[in-house]
């Protein structure tokens, strides 16, 4: 199968978590024998972040501007399914030329959905628009739940399905690394994710001068007032992930509000860090007992009296309990055969390619 990507990132992995969970899925589906095109706009604040410059698994190629889409025409049109992601710069106008040259079947896959939806509520979503969405033949979603169901209902998606982050296994496994840290926290700063990160992380640091804690992330304001024994680390490049992870007794998952709202989104720190044996502590939202079984294999935690109280366990075999279930289920070959297989149902349905009015 030939498949052209036209995502946010793929070369680097700076401020965002869409490079990872690119480079997890296509490296699995190009494992299966096909054949990976990954367009990125060309755009100064990831040309001196770049973490992966040339991937084995695909072909990368950057354009400076929307016309310089055009020289790669005959391979969108020749493609056998054309993805375009969310937060592609210009991406209303990407996909309505992707769906003016594309032959094969075309789709979105939204690593924001919650974000999305609740941006074209507000009509302020510059990357995908309510025109599209119909024509758009697959909808591939961050989020699972009600929200599919919604997707084909209120939006008009031919097919909403879910298709979560996932983990390249093959990276992300336990390291037989010193233990640096009690809590660990990964992520870029968001506005709505930081009082949560106050509750769960900074609070339980200032009541527990004794044990060691760690921000990694860019874009943190300098007037953030980080206890002394909160380590910070301005930006840590995917390859260092297991190795963080390996050194934290616990890591924490915070979750952005729009996606506390619509549940049913897991973010890809979860998978990773799991897959990493590492005991993760995460915020509460929908849908995640689906995911990992609350006291067996994660803690749910609401205050930080609770946070505290998990630091005083040994749950290691928590750890392994969660590394276990993202093995079997949250692997990025398993989600390399998902997108395949619906694929290929829609290339076989007798369901025809629409074209925008």
């Amino acid at each position: 199968m030939r498949l052209v990507v036209l995502g946010l990132s793929l070369s680097s992995s700076w401020g965002n978590g869409h490079a990872t969970t690119f480079r997890a899925l296509l490296s699995a589906f190009a494992a299966r024998g096909h054949d990976v095109l990954f367009l990125e706009r060309d755009v100064p604040w990831y040309a001196g972040h770049r973490d992966l410059p040339d991937p084995d698994f695909c072909r990368l190629e950057l354009y400076p501007d929307l016309p310089a889409l055009e020289r790669w025409g005959g391979e969108i049109a020749g493609a056998d399914a054309v993805m375009v992601g969310s937060y592609v710069p210009d991406g209303v106008e990407v996909g309505r030329l992707v769906q003016e040259q594309a032959r094969g079947t075309t789709c979105f896959y939204d690593i924001d959905t919650p974000v999305t939806l609740a941006r074209l509520a507000r009509g302020e979503c510059e990357y995908l628009s309510p025109e599209l969405i119909p024509v758009y033949d697959i909808y591939f979603s961050f989020t699972g739940g009600p929200t599919l169901a919604r997707l084909e209902r209120e939006f008009g998606s031919p097919a909403a399905r879910a298709l979560y982050c996932a983990v390249d296994t093959e990276r992300y496994r336990p390291l037989d690394v010193p233990t640096r840290w009690d809590l660990s926290y990964l992520g870029t700063y968001s506005p709505d994710r930081q009082p949560t990160l106050e509750r769960l992380m900074l609070e339980p640091a200032r009541r527990c001068p004794e044990r060691r804690f760690v921000v990694a992330g860019p874009q943190y304001p300098v007037e953030i007032d980080w206890p002394a024994n909160v380590e910070r680390i301005e930006h840590l490049p995917p390859a260092e992930h297991p190795e963080f992870y390996s050194a934290s007794r616990f890591t924490l998952n915070v979750t952005r509000a729009d996606m506390i709202a619509a549940g049913w989104s897991p973010s890809v720190r979860l998978f990773e860090a799991g897959a990493c044996g590492t005991p993760i502590i995460s915020d509460r939202w929908q849908g995640i007992e689906d995911l990992f079984e609350p006291g067996e294999q994660i803690v749910l935690a609401d205050s930080t009296e609770q946070v505290i109280a998990a630091l005083g366990d040994d749950a290691a075999g928590m750890g392994a309990a969660a590394r276990t279930t993202v093995l079997a289920h949250h692997s990025a070959a398993r989600r390399a055969e998902q997108l395949e297989a619906d694929l290929i149902a829609h290339a076989a349905s007798p369901a025809r390619h629409k074209s925008l009015a």
